[in-house]
């Protein structure tokens, strides 16, 4: 599966580190750049820390139709839709796609210079343009912001890692910890005089429903006891109690 990012004419470094950042974090390996203004991996490292694995990677063009030559499938980023009816897509909509033709050869996503974006003979070498939908009457994400929304389409259409999960989980909270809960919050709001104008019987219902609105684990339910606990046991050893 090759799909490649190229990135043409920038004129801004700092923008070059914003796409390789974005890379890394989204499990992105090939950069093509062509004809940029400026480029030092060295100053770009600096930015984007931790991404040489990527820059060492990275190829150099003169212009897109070298950049394009392997590639079986092409896509260009652009801010605007054209006059020229052209297969435009949404980021959701094109991850699969390119993950798809990604699988039958190189696949490249392009993105135009940070002033301009991509020109339309630049466009012309595109199978799909992509627009990213904004506000009509301030389309201003730079390059990297662009380029970032993107990745994590192509991240989420390949398949996120699922969040870590405790290295243990614990069983769900009897009704009987419950109780253990409900009693020892009585007596902590108790020993603050928290019913002292206030009516303990519907405040201790109130507190029922909260704790049955969000199931607790085991862990968690003895997690609450203790600073119920400590409550009183911290008034009696301040003698406030």
């Amino acid at each position: 599966m090759s799909l490649v990012v190229v990135l043409v004419r920038t004129q801004d470094l700092v923008n070059i580190a914003g796409v390789v950042r974005a890379m890394k974090n989204f499990e992105l390996r090939d950069l093509r750049l062509v004809a940029p203004e400026e480029y030092e991996a060295r100053r770009i490292e600096g930015i984007a820390h931790k991404s040489g694995d990527i820059l060492k990677r990275v190829r150099m063009f003169d212009d897109l139709d070298q950049a394009l030559a392997d590639c079986t499938h092409v896509a260009g980023m652009t801010a605007r839709q054209r006059t020229a009816k052209r297969n435009a897509q949404r980021p959701r909509e094109a991850a699969p796609e390119l993950w798809a033709a990604a699988e039958e050869g190189p696949t490249a996503l392009v993105l135009g210079p940070e002033d301009r974006g991509l020109n339309n003979e630049e466009l012309d070498r595109c199978h799909r343009s992509i627009v990213v939908p904004t506000n009509p009457e301030y389309q201003a994400l730079n390059l990297a912001q662009a380029f970032t929304l993107m990745a994590y389409e192509l991240h989420l259409a390949r398949g996120e890692k699922p969040l870590k999960t405790p290295r243990k989980a614990a069983d769900p909270a009897t009704a009987a910890d419950l109780e253990r809960i409900f009693g020892d919050a009585e007596a902590a709001l108790s020993a603050i005089e928290f019913f002292k104008t206030r009516n303990p019987e519907q405040i201790m219902r109130s507190v029922r429903e909260m704790v049955h609105r969000t199931p607790m684990d085991a862990r968690e339910a003895k997690l609450v006891r203790a600073m119920c606990i400590e409550v009183v046991r911290y008034l009696e050893r301040t003698g406030r109690g």
